[in-house]
C-alpha cells in the first residue's frame, strides 16, 4: 500500500483488500505520527470490509478528528459501499468519488 505524503498538510493511502487492510491502516497511523494531517482513503481495491476493518477506520477517524483534521474515504466500490449502509457509518464519514476529488474538497476548505 503506497502512503504518498501529498503535501505537508495530507496523505493519501491506497488501501489494499484483506488481510493487509488492518496492517494499511496501522502504517497511516504511524505516517502522521506525531503530527496528524487530513487523510485520504483511496479504497478501489478493497473488496470486503468486516468488523475490524470497521473499527480500524473509526479508530483513525477518532484520532484525525481529535487533531481538528479531516478524514476521506473514496472510489468506494459497491459491495463495500453496501457495508457502510449495512452499518449506518455512511452518515460517519466523508466520501468522495475519487482521489482528485478528495484532495480538492480539502483544499477547498
Amino acid at each position: 500500500m503506497p502512503v504518498e505524503n501529498w503535501s505537508d498538510n495530507v496523505v493519501v493511502a491506497h488501501l489494499s483488500d484483506d488481510p493487509q487492510f488492518s496492517d494499511d491502516i496501522m502504517s497511516i497511523e504511524d505516517s502522521i505520527d506525531p503530527i496528524v494531517k487530513d487523510v485520504v482513503l483511496d479504497l478501489a481495491a478493497v473488496h470486503y470490509l468486516n468488523s475490524s476493518n470497521l473499527a480500524r477506520l473509526l479508530k483513525l477517524r477518532k484520532k484525525v478528528f481529535a487533531s481538528d483534521r479531516r478524514l476521506m474515504l473514496c472510489s468506494v466500490p459497491t459491495q463495500v459501499w453496501g457495508a457502510f449502509l449495512a452499518t449506518g457509518l455512511d452518515r460517519v464519514f466523508e466520501f468522495s468519488d475519487n482521489v482528485p476529488t478528495a484532495l480538492a474538497t480539502l483544499q477547498m476548505a
